[in-house]
């Protein structure tokens, strides 16, 4: 005869809980955690563009820090910027990277969109 597969029971929070000890409310506190971010319209935002070969093995990037955004935004963004300018980049802790030396080449591209931005560094 075959052997008969256990069925799974639907889970109730208190069944197979792993929880030792738990002093206040459910252990879900993701939504706790999350920080609020005050979006800034582009005009009121301060931008930084600035190449930099530091801790990339000799590659070039782009950085363009000072953004106060959801990351919703920031990934759009960087979106229209990667299609402009033909190239990769990401995002990393409210920071757009950009592959390659582009600090001229996105100036003229974030004053169109309405950020004030500035080149950094030499």
């Amino acid at each position: 005869m075959a052997s008969a597969k256990r069925q799974s029971q639907p889970s109730d929070s208190s069944k197979g809980s792993r929880i030792a000890y738990q002093e206040f409310g459910t252990p879900d506190t993701s939504a706790a955690l999350e920080r609020g971010v005050q979006e800034l319209p582009p005009n009121q935002q301060d931008l930084r563009i600035q190449a930099s070969r530091k801790g990339r093995g000799g590659k070039t990037v782009t950085a363009i820090s000072g953004f106060q955004a959801k990351p919703e935004t920031l990934n759009s963004l960087l979106k229209q910027l990667k299609s402009q300018c033909g190239t990769g980049g990401t995002v990393k802790d409210n920071t757009l990277e950009i592959q390659g030396d582009r600090a001229q080449q996105l100036l003229p591209l974030l004053t169109k969109l309405g950020y004030k931005a500035k080149i950094s560094g030499g």
